[in-house]
């Protein structure tokens, strides 16, 4: 909620980071960050899902002793290396082994980049120890939003928006209240195919999908981004972030990927936020918060020639936005299904077996598959994402797309 998004008055000191996903696209960039405020930061626990390699790297350059892995395979090989580690690294494992690193008595701050839904024990674990949560795995709340939220007021924990788009609400929101705010419009940048014709679209393949125009991300979220999903399940995400109904959400197409959100107010004026498409900006501002700091990447120039385009979206090339709108109307766990149908399409689509076409084709069918309803506990909405992908993935094996 937006109240629990109040700046506190604390003085600059060294916050103890555990970063859950290090070595992705969001890990690397939380590094530079860290690297780059070494009198503010420090890095005490991380943890990747395979790349124990990569992970050895990180360990030693930033002196870090506890370490997770996640897959089993990347465990034994670790194992069988202690010495690519520093001298009295503990290594854990398994999902069990990064909700124990989102303890650590001694972290203030649990950034939380796991792709998929894997971060959602660790994330709820970092809340239960009163830790600051700084979320960048959108999944999390689209799929217990409810949960999460209650979970943070429940321990007075802070929930730090990393995503750009909701960071950037985050800080165009700070010092208004709750009620003069009429709605929040998130920014996409309509992904490898924005401008192609759409006959063009049933011929795309990974390759094409992947090529985003502004970001460097990873393959699922690259995806996602030339579908709009990635913009559907942060309407999603910024409706429980920031107390929000669904109609006050809206999102518009912004190819330059510059201005990162506005905010209209109930007297009609906007605020917006602007930074390079750099995910530096968002992240240190989550880690450091409520200080600034000078930033790692190079900020606007403003005495460069600058345009700032702004579009309708067009839902009917974006169905999947469509979609993710109509499960924000319908609350209970159709989010959760949107988002496990998703996953299992994208992954289809990236190993080859179903056209770029098809990915809103599976998405619609596994909605329409299953029941809706509120969930009352977590295990319910862990039920019905299970649910979704098995009937996602009967529906791939089932049917040609």
């Amino acid at each position: 909620m937006m109240g629990s998004f109040v700046a506190s008055s604390t003085s600059p000191s060294r916050k103890r980071v555990v970063l859950l996903g290090a070595t992705g696209s969001i890990g690397e960039n939380t590094l530079r960050v860290i690297a780059a405020h070494p009198d503010r930061l420090e890095l005490v626990g991380v943890a990747a899902r395979a790349n124990w390699e990569k992970l050895a790297a990180i360990a030693r350059r930033f002196g870090v002793r506890q370490v997770g892995l996640f897959d089993p395979a990347a465990v034994a090989a670790a194992r069988a290396h202690p010495q690519a580690f520093p001298d009295g690294t503990r290594l854990v494992e398994g999902l069990a082994g990064l909700t124990e690193l989102a303890r650590l008595p001694e972290a203030d701050t649990v950034l939380v980049a796991v792709v998929g839904t894997t971060g959602l024990e660790p994330a709820l674990a970092t809340l239960a120890a009163g830790k600051d949560l700084a979320l960048a795995s959108k999944e999390i709340l689209v799929l217990a939003g409810k949960f999460v939220m209650a979970e943070a007021r429940r321990h007075r924990a802070r929930l730090l928006p990393v995503d750009s788009e909701h960071n950037a609400v985050f800080q165009c929101l700070e010092g208004h209240r709750h009620a003069a705010v009429r709605r929040v419009v998130l920014t996409a940048s309509g992904g490898a195919f924005r401008d192609w014709p759409a006959e063009r679209l049933a011929r795309v393949t990974p390759a094409d999908a992947l090529r985003h125009p502004n970001w460097a991300m990873g393959p699922k979220v690259t995806v996602d981004s030339a579908t709009l999903a990635n913009k559907g399940l942060e309407l999603i995400e910024a409706q429980w972030l920031f107390g929000l109904r669904a109609d006050q959400c809206a999102a518009v197409l912004h190819p330059q990927s510059i201005v990162h959100c506005l905010v209209e107010f109930a007297d009609g004026a906007m605020l917006a936020q602007l930074c390079p498409p750099s995910m530096t900006f968002p992240i240190q501002h989550a880690l450091l918060h409520p200080d600034r700091a000078p930033g790692v990447d190079s900020a606007l120039d403003l005495s460069r020639l600058l345009e700032l385009e702004f579009r309708p979206v067009d839902e009917g090339r974006f169905p999947l936005l469509r979609l993710a709108r109509e499960t924000m109307r319908s609350g209970g766990v159709a989010p959760a299904i949107f988002n496990a149908a998703n996953e299992v399409a994208v992954a289809a689509f990236l190993d080859g077996q179903i056209p770029f076409l098809a990915i809103p084709r599976v998405v619609e069918h596994t909605l329409g598959a299953i029941t809706n309803f509120e969930p009352e506990d977590l295990p319910a909405v862990i039920a019905a994402d299970i649910e979704a992908r098995h009937r996602a993935q009967a529906h791939l094996t089932h049917h040609r797309l």
